[in-house]
Parts: structure tokens; C-alpha cells; sequence
């Protein structure tokens, strides 16, 4: 399950908003958002894609520049064995090349691990931001549903893309509800700058985990 599914599950309280107490006779008022949606098409996320983007591009680049010093490193120590292994290299300078290897040896092992350790240490800061970033994007989807919910004197709003544990819809069936994602969508976005709106055909941005690092 993904981060904005377990999200959802938790923060919206198992895909049921109530926002006022049920009326005691008559009929329920009921609407229904789809929360996914609204999370996509929300400028704010898709802004924090692309920051996200960006950091993980730096992340990249810095793990891409450690790794052209170790690659440096390998070729060194090859070089190194083979004059180690040509007979025609006396003794005492294959000892004199042998404690160079050792040397250099030690060094790529000490650069990849302290790599392994940068590409964690990032990967992990930028993960928790990314987290921090997606709980208030949510937070402040949910608390528009529900002032919304109460100018139109809706009993309960039901987040219909909400799933449970094994990925079957919570909303399977709900008779005369109002669908009110399209007018929160147009208030979400109503001071959006033009840059930060996905243009038509473009992939809808969506948060997940952040992919690690390619560890070449």
C-alpha cells in the first residue's frame, strides 16, 4: 500500500468525514470527494513534486561524483595487480607495489562505505521531509472538505477513493450523494500560478516514497 493510501486510511478516518451530528429524523445529507484526486490536481503538490525532484537529482549528482573516485580507485589497483603479477618485476618492487595496493585498496573500501552512508543518511532526510510535506497537504485538503461540508449542511462526506486493508473500496454504494470534488478542486486552485498547474496529458503528480538512488 502506498504512502497516500495508508494516509488517507489513517488521516481521514477510514474514508468517513463527519461534520455534523446525524439528523434524528428525515433523511441524511451525504456527499462524496475523491481525495486522491484532489491530492493530485492540488498545485501545492504537484510544487512539491517537483522539489522533491530536484533534491533527489542533487542526490544523484553526489553520489554520481563519490562514485568516479572509486571508479578511479579500481582502475589504480588493476594496473597495480597486473605489474604485481609480470614476472618480470623483481621481488622487492612487487612488495613496494603490493603495499600500494593495499593502500589504495583501503581507500575504496573507506570512500564506498562513507558513500553508502551519504546515500542512507539522504535518502532517509529527504524521505521524512517528503512525509512532513504530504501530512500538510492532506491536512489542509481535509479541513477544506469539512468547512465546506458545513456550509452545505452535510451529515457525513465520504472519501470514495479511500480503500481498506485489502484494497476494497470503503464507498461501494451510497444513493443520492453529491460529488463536491470538482468545486473543492477549483477553490484548491484558484490562486495557483500558472506554472505550478499540470498541463493537459501531463502525468498527475503524486507523492510516493521517494525511489533511492541509483546505487551503481
Amino acid at each position: 500500500m502506498t504512502l497516500i493510501r495508508r494516509f488517507f486510511a489513517t488521516a481521514l478516518a477510514a474514508s468517513l468525514i463527519a461534520v455534523a451530528p446525524a439528523a434524528q429524523e428525515g433523511k441524511l445529507n451525504i456527499a462524496t470527494v475523491d481525495m486522491q484526486e484532489l491530492f493530485k490536481q492540488y498545485y501545492k503538490t504537484n510544487d512539491a513534486q517537483k522539489q522533491i525532484n530536484v533534491e533527489r537529482a542533487r542526490i544523484q549528482k553526489d553520489n554520481n561524483e563519490r562514485l568516479q573516485r572509486i571508479r578511479e580507485l579500481e582502475e589504480t589497483l588493476g594496473n597495480l595487480r597486473k605489474q604485481i603479477d609480470d614476472p618480470a618485476i623483481n621481488d622487492s618492487k612487487k612488495q613496494s607495489l603490493f603495499k600500494e595496493w593495499q593502500g589504495q585498496q583501503q581507500e575504496g573500501t573507506a570512500l564506498d562505505r562513507e558513500r553508502r552512508e551519504f546515500l542512507q543518511r539522504r535518502n532517509q532526510a529527504l524521505n521524512e521531509k517528503m512525509v512532513q510535506r504530504m501530512k500538510g497537504i492532506l491536512e489542509e485538503i481535509r479541513k477544506l472538505v469539512e468547512e465546506q461540508a458545513k456550509v452545505d449542511n452535510y451529515d457525513y462526506v465520504f472519501d470514495k477513493s479511500g480503500l481498506s486493508t485489502s484494497q476494497v473500496p470503503f464507498l461501494l454504494y451510497t444513493k443520492d450523494a453529491t460529488d463536491i470534488t470538482a468545486g473543492l478542486l477549483k477553490t484548491l486552485n484558484k490562486d495557483a500560478p500558472a506554472e505550478s498547474l499540470s498541463a493537459p496529458g501531463d502525468p498527475k503528480p503524486e507523492i510516493p516514497q521517494p525511489a533511492p538512488v541509483e546505487d551503481k
